[in-house]
């Protein structure tokens, strides 16, 4: 039910103001991934892998995963 509330308060947004929400999620996803997969690239190229950068590697990972549960990408 609640995806359908939020459907209901994105369509009653200013179309300006819906599309600035749709461009921050998907630049906020783009980020994400990028972070990702140059953390991991960067910790591959380490001496010793398996360290920090590829901690903050998981950190990114586990944020695009709750992104993935949120509705607002299943609508915008």
């Amino acid at each position: 039910m609640a995806s359908n509330e939020l459907k209901t308060i994105l369509g009653n947004l200013d179309p300006a103001q819906y599309q600035e929400i749709r461009d921050a999620y998907y630049k906020a996803l783009e980020g994400l991934y990028a972070l990702a997969e140059t953390l991991e690239i960067a910790d591959a190229k380490q001496p010793k892998t398996a360290g920090p950068l590829l901690d903050e590697h998981y950190f990114a990972a586990e944020a695009l995963d709750a992104m993935k549960k949120s509705q607002l990408g299943r609508i915008v």
